[in-house]
């Protein structure tokens, strides 16, 4: 039996993150130009939480919202879920699919390494079914 790998194979390494003070509209435009639905919120190195397009459009249907003026802070997921990348894969998706997380922060002494979304998953998952139950 072949064992599980760890979720730092399967991770986006160094992905875009964004800084707690920078506009809502800054982050829909960094979602829109890298074609990504998550990123990191960082303060000064330090990973703060967690931001998503739904948070974004959550808030842009508040009457009198300005995404240009609204930062990051006000509209983020404090206290993402971070795990070390030598974590075990299905561990890690587990605790994603019981928790209905869309993503997994992966931190290294406390510093951002990558990130683990739905799409990651699904890629390893294609992956494993393809390289491992196939004969």
């Amino acid at each position: 039996m072949k064992s599980v790998p760890a979720i730092q194979k399967y991770m986006t390494v160094l992905p875009h993150s964004i800084g707690d003070e920078q506009t809502l509209e800054k982050a829909r435009e960094m979602m829109n130009e890298y074609r990504i639905r998550h990123l990191p919120v960082l303060h000064g190195g330090k990973i703060m939480g967690v931001i998503t397009d739904r948070d974004i459009k959550l808030v842009s249907g508040f009457q009198g919202a300005d995404l240009k003026t609204l930062k990051v802070s006000d509209a983020y997921t404090p206290e993402p879920y971070i795990t070390s990348p030598n974590a075990a894969l299905d561990e890690v998706v587990a605790f994603m699919a019981e928790k209905k997380y869309g993503c997994a922060i992966i931190a290294d002494n406390n510093k951002l390494v990558g990130i683990f979304t739905e799409v990651d998953a699904l890629r390893a998952l294609s992956e494993l079914l393809q390289t491992r139950l196939r004969h």
